[in-house]
This record gives structure tokens, sequence and C-alpha cells, in this order.
């Protein structure tokens, strides 16, 4: 399971900017019609730590997978519709917003305000999941005449979904049942994705400012993960070589790289874990959802052991590394034999009994 972050903002907000911050991969940002991706390795000090006590021959970590959509349109009309489809399948927004002022650097307004900025980008993607809402109510009505009771409960729900938007409520903030969210899943509305923000500064002192004060109090009305990038410093950074980039962020005051910050903040978002598989053939990072059963977990790995699960076999990776080896782990009596209902913990170091 790849985590998969669709980053949304208006034109000249800095998404690509922060895009090559996090990613390295120098995309330009000056072809407003193309979408830029880019798959990454999730920073992962355990992973290193497992490498360095196992030699393996090949070290996988998790991936995060961003997509980069052209800056949407701040018109209310579904004009950026089209490129709205692109993060459909996506499972977090990554909204970036505009904490700086600087006239070098043009935007769409005279004025730097992440209220107004948020409430147009906003109001684009409800205008899409309108759309598709009312496509979709439109495609049930036969059904619904019919006297099919699924389709006329389906069709409340959608239209009930749909009077929300209307209304300026997002999805997501609609209090939908798992019930109601089930109804609408095939829409893949993007104003019912989970959002990130994303306050684009020129420095790490302006992180106190006015403007990213009030990021940040949108942020905590949502209940949601607000992060800080130096977009123009963190993305020449990401440019240098490796062994480079540490000094630069400390002369800079950078604590972290803006890549792990994003993978902290989604992971908190999305209620994600990392479990691992250790060996002298490979070292991996696996993701997968917190409260996930070991048969699931293990499905990530391979489909076969999720259908053949017999037992997992767990050690904690602070155990492992507090004693040293699996043989130290296990005379401790620490090793465990977990069944179907086991809940997968952050950490886990795993092997999966399977009938082939």
């Amino acid at each position: 399971m790849n985590l998969i972050c669709g980053l949304i903002g208006l034109p000249s907000a800095g998404k690509t900017v922060i895009l090559n911050a996090i990613t390295s991969i120098g995309a330009s940002s000056y072809d407003g019609s193309r979408v830029n991706r880019a798959i990454v390795d999730v920073p992962d000090q355990r992973v290193d730590t497992l490498v360095a006590m196992y030699h393996p021959l090949k070290t996988r970590y998790a991936n995060l997978e961003i997509v980069d959509i052209p800056g949407i349109a701040a018109e209310g009309n579904g004009r950026g519709s089209s490129q709205i489809g692109e993060i459909k399948d996506v499972e977090a927004l990554v909204h970036v917003v505009r904490c700086f002022e600087d006239d070098n650097v043009p935007f769409l307004y005279d004025t730097v305000n992440p209220t107004r900025d948020i409430e147009e980008v906003e109001l684009e993607l409800m205008v899409a999941d309108a759309a598709t809402l009312d496509s979709k109510i439109q495609r049930l009505a036969k059904l619904v005449r019919s006297g099919d009771e699924d389709a006329k409960r389906e069709s409340e729900i959608c239209q009930k979904v749909f009077d929300c938007i209307q209304s300026g409520i997002p999805a997501r903030k609609q209090g939908l049942n798992d019930r109601e969210v089930e109804s609408i899943r095939e829409c893949h509305l993007v104003s019912l994705k989970p959002v990130l923000y994303v306050a684009n500064i020129k420095s790490p002192d302006d992180a106190d400012s006015d403007h990213v004060s009030a990021l940040n109090k949108i942020a905590e009305s949502e209940g949601t993960e607000l992060i800080y990038v130096s977009g123009q410093d963190e993305a020449d950074i990401s440019q240098l070589d490796p062994m480079e980039r540490e000094e630069f962020r400390n002369e800079l005051g950078i604590q972290d790289s803006s890549m792990e910050r994003l993978v902290r903040a989604s992971y908190r978002k999305l209620g994600l874990i990392s479990f691992f598989t250790t060996g002298e053939d490979e070292v991996r990072a696996w993701t997968c959802r917190t409260g996930d059963k070991a048969p699931t977990a293990a499905g990530k790995i391979h489909s076969d052991m999720e259908e053949g699960f017999i037992r997992m076999e767990v050690i904690c990776y602070d155990d492992l590394i507090e004693l040293g080896s699996e043989v130290a782990v296990a005379r401790a009596g620490l090793e465990r034999l977990e069944g179907s209902s086991y809940e997968v913990q952050d950490g886990d170091i795993v092997r999966v009994r399977f009938n082939k």
C-alpha cells in the first residue's frame, strides 16, 4: 500500500515548489497544463537500523506518491474539473496555501489571504462534486421511478450530500455516517477527502506571521494537520548532494525535511502505521491502517498470505534493538504467535505463516 497524496492550491500558491522540496524531482512550475507525479521513499530511521543489523541484499522503504495538478481555477465554475479528476483516487489532499508576500513572485490576487484562498479552492472542489452527484442522481432516477428501494435510498443520500454542497459545506464536513459514505463512494468526491494544510513561507522566521496564524486557526477548527515549508529554500536544498542537505537546513534553522514532516502529518491524519519484514534477502517497510487485523496486514505483502493466513510471528522493533537479535528476543520470551484477531502495531516485525 503506497500513500498517495494530491497537491492542490491556487495558481502561484507554490505547489510545484513544494513538490520539489518534498521529492527533489526538479519539476518545472511554468507549464500550467501538466500534471506532475513523483514516487519517493518514505524516510524511516528504523529501516536504516534494520539494514545495518541484517545486511540484506535489498532494502525497500514504504513509498509516497505525490500528484501535483496545475493551480485550481478560482472561479467557482468547475473550470478545473478535468484537472481535479486527476486526484480522485488519492487518499489525502495536501492544500498548499501561500503565506508570504513578495512582489517578485506573481500571484492571483494583490493581497495574501489564506482564508479567502482556501474558500476559493474549496468552492471549485464542491462545484466538481456537485456535478458528479447530480450525474449519479440522474442515473438513479429511472430505478427510483420503478420502485427500487435501494436506488431510492441511495438517491436520497446523494441528494442530501448534494444539497449541503450547494450550501457551501464540503462533504468531509457533513458528518456522514458509514452507510452514507458507502453510498457515495463510487463518486470519489474530492471534497470528502481528508485535507492537510501546507503553509508556504519564505523562511522559518515567517512561521509566526499573521498569515500562518490565520491558516493555523483554520486547521485547528477542522481538526487537521498544518506543516510549514520554506518552499523555495527547501526546493533549492533538495537539489544538493544528500551529504550537504542537512548542513544547509541547519544553517536556515530547518530541523527536518519537508518530506519527513509531510509523511508524519499524513500518517497521523490517515491513521497509518508501518510494520516490517526482515531477513538476509530483504528488509522492507509496509504500510497499513491502525486497527488492521493480521490477515489484512499480511495481504499488503501478498494476497495469498491474506487468503491462506494461519498465524503471524511478531517481535517488537524496540525489543529487537534493545536485545540485539531475534534469538535474544525469543529467549526473553518476547516473540509472539498471533492469530487472525491480532491488530498489527506500529513497529511490528513480522513473519507470516500461510497455506499456499
